[in-house]
């Protein structure tokens, strides 16, 4: 199976190695899509993986969250993955679970951790 054609990625601000190493290790696969990512986000991906098709969008405290809300609103985006990090405080909580309640009304496959990320990822879904 092939991956959907769009990914959203965003990882909070102690989980973006972990979403730079992700894409690292699946940039073969990843290559195949195309990927809009909140601000800082985008730009660690770009670093990691500078041959990514990467639309970064704005920080998240900034409006990326919200950008990417709409995205998966208008059908532009197929599959999100959000590293979340649970241990630290988030300001903008109320962002983030509208962007979880967007893509769970628009019925997209959602990782909010490394694990599901992986078997999204490596199945196709």
């Amino acid at each position: 199976m092939s991956l959907p054609k769009t990914i959203a990625l965003i990882a909070h601000d102690e989980k973006k190695d972990a979403m730079a190493e992700f894409v690292r290790r699946n940039e073969a696969a990843l290559r195949q899509c195309r990927i809009f990512a909140t601000g800082t986000t985008g730009g660690r991906v770009l670093d990691a993986c500078p041959d990514l098709d990467v639309n970064r969008l704005k920080s998240g405290p900034l409006g990326g969250d919200q950008q990417i809300g709409a995205l998966i609103a208008t059908g532009e985006v197929d599959m999100l993955i959000f590293f979340v990090d649970p241990l630290t405080a988030m300001p903008h909580d109320v962002d983030v679970k509208a962007l979880m309640r967007l893509a769970i009304v628009y019925d997209i496959p959602m990782a909010l951790n490394h694990a599901t990320a992986e078997m999204l990822v490596s199945t196709g879904i």
